[in-house]
């Protein structure tokens, strides 16, 4: 089920199995997608590493993400772009910027419990009756529908992280600095050039990570760093000092230093690898 607006407004409800598993790998840009797994042993490979995902995982996804189908059985996707609801203009709506998409963060998979599983089948039932319809408040209910899931999203993904250790206002400033990180991570390398953003201390922001878990703040730059590097390595053909250059580094030998540190191979063998 389809949804188009006058302003280029597009949104998706579909149900994905084997024979259109193409849909999950082909994000254009500005748009977002939201994965709801019905069954075991679905396999994908995001930014060349593979990922199982079992049933009632729920997955978020950017255009920035490189994914591979390798065995998809069933899957509810969502799928929409920034004209029709742009989730950076509207974060004080859903709150879920630099965690659930555009962050450093790891991965963002949910594991919802039972009754989180009957909310969100709800709200879904609640969604896929509204593309039904076809009133002039149509694009408007739906929105309303999908600022529904991504706070049920949210939170379940709160609840599930150390992320429920910290208040609201600190966890803004934490979504924040994964949001800046992922803008500026490539001539940004420092905590201090982040907290000064932030108008806080680098000293504030470690002592906030901590609430949130082992990795550091600067942790966090090293990942989005060697993630994009990943994503070079892994789906062009630039030549190691151009992506070395590329992600802020001085020489190639630093950055080969950095990515075997970090990946535990020189950028050349992890190339050959994959």
């Amino acid at each position: 089920m389809k949804y188009k607006g006058k302003t280029g407004a597009y949104f998706e409800v579909v149900h994905v199995s084997s024979i259109n598993d193409e849909l999950i790998g082909h994000l254009e840009t500005n748009e977002l997608a939201l994965l709801w797994f019905d069954t075991d042993d679905n396999q994908l490979e995001i930014d060349s590493v593979n990922y199982t995902f079992n049933t009632n995982d729920i997955l978020c996804l950017t255009s920035f993400h490189k994914v591979k189908t390798i065995n998809i059985h069933t899957v509810k996707l969502l799928k929409w772009n920034k004209p029709f609801y742009c989730i950076i203009n509207h974060d004080s709506e859903v709150g879920c910027k630099g965690v659930l998409f555009y962050g450093a963060y790891a991965l963002p998979v949910i594991h919802p419990n039972q009754q989180d599983v009957k909310t969100f089948d709800t709200v879904w039932k609640m969604l896929e009756q509204e593309m039904v319809s076809q009133d002039a408040l149509q694009e408007e209910m739906l929105q309303m529908m999908l600022k529904r899931t991504l706070i049920l999203c949210m939170r379940m993904f709160k609840e599930q992280t150390d992320y429920k250790k910290v208040d609201h206002l600190n966890i803004d400033i934490i979504r924040e600095y994964n949001f800046l990180v992922e803008q500026h991570y490539k001539e940004k390398h420092t905590v201090a050039e982040y907290a000064e953003l932030l108008h806080k201390s680098p000293k504030t922001l470690s002592n906030l990570f901590k609430k949130i878990g082992s990795k550091t703040p600067l942790k966090f730059i090293q990942d989005r760093k060697t993630l994009e590097a990943r994503r070079l390595l892994s789906y062009t053909d630039k030549a190691v000092s151009e992506i070395g250059y590329e992600l802020g580094f001085a020489d190639v030998q630093s950055f080969s230093r950095f990515f075997k540190k970090q990946e535990g191979k020189a950028p050349a063998d992890y190339r050959n690898s994959y």
